[in-house]
């Protein structure tokens, strides 16, 4: 008996292709890694600026201070100029304005100028290719896998540290500190090709879904009054009590991290006859791990509370910054290793969790929410960056900061542990109403 022509003809198979997030999310990574440059360069530049200009470690970590601060202060706003003009152009603009501030330094006599282009200039740069980029970036490209890409993207920034810290350490060290800030100015420019021709700013701009989504979400219109309406949100926030606990936590998070380790880690582990390079490198493999444990605590995120993960995180890392005094030491051992080790998996773990909480409480003001949180993680780190040059200048030695943040990270574990619960949002809701 013959069978049926259908039966006959092979049916070729779908091909799966990758959708088209996975392209913007490589290409976000690739632009956060290249801005990350110049987050490498102020921790080495604290005893190179203070021997060529006599200036005190205080005025310099006020430089590092406003930084640190703008990083955090410009993120919700330019989360909302990207809601109004598009992520391409504000990401774009923020990565000249970076290698503007970084190449400019070279030629500065005064401490001022020190404050106009490291402080100012690349803190708002900076500040534009904040982690609210990243979050815009999610939530608009992915519906599934958000806190797997939200562990990747803030992996970005560990990523170009460690490809970026060892070797600007190694041109400080062999031909001062200048070429090293031209490498950052010119590793931000190299970027901008990139975001121009590749980032896209909505699925709806090449007629596909956001990954994971079942339906078509068409572009909103561009929205207008972007200031006012990132004041708007914070406003609405700040209304609420887990806006108070996640900017506390994290808050803490940016003094125990950026504010603390990444500016005065090598400077105070030169204070005990530590190499600058073997120090750098000692950060740099913070850099590998942090990798490791954010794109983890983004898988975790997506399976388990957010609010004891933040427990967990910050309760460990209080714990290791105690026992960091006991470790600093002329020369790398076992000990240290392990601690580097261990702070670098728990390094930036924490953005995962708390941009879900976000999520979760904030809706579709999620982005700038999150802004405003990030920017008080980058006040933190800026007093604290201020507050350690201070109290080396006055102690001689930076004992006093690891004990502590190692308290306040103590605290910001049991403020975790009172966020509200995802199931009380209504809550929340009706608050911002």
């Amino acid at each position: 008996m013959n069978q049926p022509v259908e039966a006959l003809v092979e049916v070729p198979r779908p091909r799966h292709r990758i959708h088209r997030a996975w392209f913007v999310a490589a290409v976000t990574f690739v632009t956060i890694i290249g801005a990350a440059a110049f987050r490498s360069l102020p921790g080495l530049l604290i005893d190179p600026l203070h021997e060529e200009f006599d200036w005190s470690r205080g005025t310099i970590g006020l430089a590092v201070s406003i930084n640190l601060a703008l990083y955090g202060l410009t993120a919700p706003f330019a989360a909302a100029l990207m809601d109004r003009f598009g992520i391409r152009r504000v990401v774009a603009v923020a990565l000249v304005v970076i290698a503007l501030g970084s190449g400019l330094t070279v030629w500065m006599e005064s401490a001022w100028q020190l404050l106009l282009c490291w402080g100012l200039l690349v803190g708002l740069g900076s500040g534009s290719m904040a982690l609210a980029f990243a979050a815009t970036v999610t939530n608009r490209w992915f519906t599934t896998r958000r806190g797997l890409v939200t562990g990747i993207l803030t992996a970005a920034s560990a990523s170009g540290q460690l490809i970026f810290l060892p070797v600007l350490a190694w041109m400080v060290e062999a031909y001062e500190w200048r070429p090293a800030a031209v490498t950052v100015a010119l590793a931000a420019l190299v970027v901008v090709p990139f975001v121009w021709l590749l980032l896209r700013d909505h699925p709806a701009d090449v007629g596909l879904k956001p990954y994971g989504s079942e339906e078509f979400v068409e572009k909103p219109p561009p929205a207008t009054g972007a200031a006012r309406r990132a004041v708007t949100v914070l406003f609405k926030a700040a209304r609420t009590g887990p806006f108070w606990l996640l900017a506390g936590t994290f808050a803490i998070c940016g003094a125990s991290t950026n504010g603390l380790i990444q500016t005065h880690f090598v400077p105070a582990a030169h204070d005990e006859g530590m190499p600058v390079p073997a120090a750098a490198s000692l950060l740099a493999v913070i850099g590998v791990f942090d990798i490791v444990g954010t794109i983890a605590s983004g898988w975790f995120t997506d399976r388990f509370d957010a609010r004891r993960l933040l427990a967990v995180y910050y309760a460990l890392r209080g714990v290791s910054l105690l026992f960091l005094p006991l470790l600093l030491t002329s020369t790398v051992h076992p000990s240290m290793i392990f601690f580097i080790v261990f702070y670098g998996l728990d390094w930036v773990a924490t953005v995962p969790p708390t941009l879900a909480l976000c999520r979760e409480q904030y809706g579709e003001d999620s982005a700038i929410v999150f802004g405003w949180v990030l920017a008080s993680h980058q006040v933190g780190a800026a007093l604290v960056a201020v507050i350690g040059g201070v109290a080396r200048d006055k102690f001689g030695t930076y004992d006093v900061m690891w004990v502590a943040s190692g308290a306040l990270c103590a605290a910001a574990a049991l403020m975790a542990l009172v966020i509200r619960r995802t199931g009380e949002e209504k809550v929340v809701a009706s608050a911002l109403t």
